[in-house]
């Protein structure tokens, strides 16, 4: 614990003589110094109303802080001449002053500011904060704001607190001894809320594709907002997760008691959720109250990359504003102009990306502007800054599906993160795309994920585990790469000739079905990450039987143990689904295997030999 020993003298009446009002304690401010303001809901708003309201002695002093949820009346430009605002991170309560030139920007990162601060490199003069009342023992908790906070409560030469009961008493490095402050002031305030918004259709999808991406015994950072909190809506049905986070909200507790996050297979600090500021309401502050399931530590804890990447499975969830087809993230400024900060988006980026079977994630709706903007652009706009390098991006996330960047050329990448842009933007992304020489000059428009085909899991005869899912555009490499694997046999059994080459050209239609017309699913070996996949499946519909042409290929090592047989169940009820009568194929007769997975299946048999080659249809 890095605050003082009590002091020799009983503290309690100590504490009794730094009692003074709001305006006494101002009074003791000096010009020209920096002020550090405590953050989010703990922001002390008694004395940031007088800080204007009795501050009239005071000029040039610069007030630092991180997001506030309260007001910030010393920005407004009446008060110029007294207070200049320095942001670690924008609010809306500063963000017009700062887009105004009456406030800077600092851009830095979270887990880089408590250095920043007891180095003096940032040196704070005074620090006004919130504290809940002093135990027995003379200590006061940072309650819901350990954050920077805690680095300012041991650097600062004047430490103005008020004291509120309203404040949860929260364990962890979150206490500070009233030796160390100077003054105090007795307030008795609702803590600031930040409310839960309703989550739309859109959230919802977000939150699905990125709980797909959670496995079971993961370690979760998330953010502010709708998306956080429809993935965490979306985990209800995971277990044993736990919880290492810069912020915590209203959605944990649900997903606490239910058993979900248990923290149980954390590898640092395991039962113990990490945070190191909270922000929700008034249930989320009572349920943390001297709870020990809490441990409140400061930002170069929480949010250094080295000590994140010590969770293993750590799976990081962040925002953006804009994703460039190359990957690279702008999520601080809007329309060129500072909108909000780096905070600690690279800083879990990064740690994650380090964890053993971590996954860093960007998530972000497809479009902007109540629909006439792509948030996956060409290029960013002009003006907008890179929070997070297209080397650091891993997983980009839309309502379409998510796009895994890493390891993967500028050309897939853009296929990727075009496949998961709404529909309406697609054909001018690669058309951008083509003029920049990203891509092919031939490619096609990908389609995107098929909406509402899921990712099945199905158990091998010889209890290997596959998934079965849709085509992806992004799948032509692997496609390839399967077919180049086979074996002669495999490729004479599903050309009926030997076929030495799979261009470009060819691989490009096989991965790009309409499915009204033709569907294509592959299987890829469930767990594995590094997008090989070991079997397709395909039918292409003839509008005039209503039949549909079906063929099949199997990687060599995995033939004969029922991915064939998965594969065409699945092949079968999308064909139903689409009111075919059937299917039809032409099979070596010598393909044994193949002609035994047709006859096996529940469909109606029907087949003719001529010559080599057995004409199937089989019937619904």
């Amino acid at each position: 614990m890095s605050a003082s020993f009590p002091p020799a003298a009983p503290w309690q009446d100590r504490h009794l003589n730094k009692l003074t009002s709001p305006a006494g304690a101002i009074r003791r401010l000096q010009p020209g110094r920096r002020i550090l303001i405590g953050s989010g809901a703990a922001e002390p708003m008694t004395l940031v109303r007088a800080l204007v309201e009795h501050g009239d002695h005071l000029a040039d002093n610069e007030i630092v802080h991180i997001l506030t949820l309260g007001p910030a009346p010393y920005v407004a430009a009446e008060y110029k001449e007294r207070f200049r605002h320095t942001a670690f991170f924008i609010g809306p309560n500063t963000r017009q002053a700062i887009q105004e030139g009456r406030a800077d920007f600092m851009p830095v990162f979270l887990s880089e500011i408590p250095e920043l601060i007891r180095s003096r490199r940032v040196r704070i003069d005074a620090l006004l904060l919130q504290v809940s009342p002093p135990d027995a023992h003379g200590y006061c908790s940072l309650g819901v704001s350990v954050d920077v906070v805690r680095s300012a409560v041991d650097s600062a030469e004047l430490v103005i607190a008020e004291v509120n009961p309203n404040m949860p008493r929260t364990l962890g490095d979150s206490f500070v001894h009233t030796s160390r402050i100077h003054c105090m002031v007795e307030v008795d305030t609702p803590l600031l809320e930040l409310k839960t918004e309703p989550l739309d259709d859109v959230v919802l999808e977000i939150g699905r594709h990125v709980a797909a991406l959670v496995p079971n015994g993961a370690t979760l950072q998330t953010g502010i907002g709708k998306i956080p909190h429809a993935v965490m809506k979306a985990l209800a049905n995971h277990h044993d997760l736990g919880v290492h986070t810069e912020m915590l909200s209203d959605t944990i507790i649900d997903l606490v008691e239910g058993g979900v996050i248990t923290g149980r297979k954390k590898t640092l600090l395991p039962g113990k959720i990490v945070t190191s500021f909270i922000m929700g309401t008034k249930k989320l502050y009572s349920w943390v109250d001297d709870n020990p399931l809490i441990e409140m530590r400061p930002s170069d804890f929480t949010n250094d990359p080295a000590i994140v990447a010590r969770n293993e499975r750590m799976v990081c969830i962040n925002s953006a504003l804009a994703v460039d087809l190359t990957g690279q993230v702008a999520a601080d400024t809007l329309r060129g102009k500072f909108f909000s900060g780096i905070g600690g988006q690279v800083d879990f980026i990064r740690g994650a990306a380090k964890s053993r079977g971590g996954r860093p994630i960007i998530a972000l709706p497809s479009r902007a502007e109540r629909g006439q903007t792509s948030r996956i652009c060409a290029t960013l706009d002009a003006g907008a800054g890179v929070v997070t390098s297209r080397g650091d991006v891993h997983y980009v996330v839309t309502e379409y599906g998510a796009a895994d960047l890493w390891g993967k050329s500028v050309r897939e990448r853009a296929l990727a993160l075009i496949a998961i842009a709404h529909p309406d933007f697609r054909g001018e992304l690669l058309s951008a795309a083509k003029d920049r020489h990203y891509v092919f000059p031939d490619q096609l428009v990908p389609r995107g994920p098929y909406p509402g085909d899921e990712a099945l899991p199905t158990t091998l005869k010889d209890a290997r585990r596959a998934i079965i899912r849709p085509v992806r555009s992004t799948d032509e490499r692997p496609l390839q790469e399967l077919f180049y694997r086979l074996s002669s046999d495999s490729i004479y059994q599903r050309f009926l000739h030997y076929k030495q080459t799979h261009p470009h050209e060819e691989m490009s239609t096989l991965v790009d079905p309409d499915y009204e017309n033709a569907v294509a699913l592959v299987a890829a070996p469930a767990g594995d990450e590094t997008g090989t996949l070991v079997a397709m499946g395909r039918f292409d519909v003839d509008p005039a039987t209503r039949l549909a042409d079906v063929a099949f290929v199997v990687d060599d090592p995995w033939q004969g143990q029922g991915l064939g047989t998965a594969l065409l169940a699945r092949l079968a009820a999308a064909a139903r689904s689409r009111g075919l009568l059937g299917f039809t194929a032409d099979v070596l007769s010598s393909n044994k295997a193949m002609l035994g997975v047709f006859q096996a299946s529940s469909l109606h048999y029907e087949a003719e030999r001529d010559g080599g080659v057995t004409h199937v249809v089989l019937r619904f």
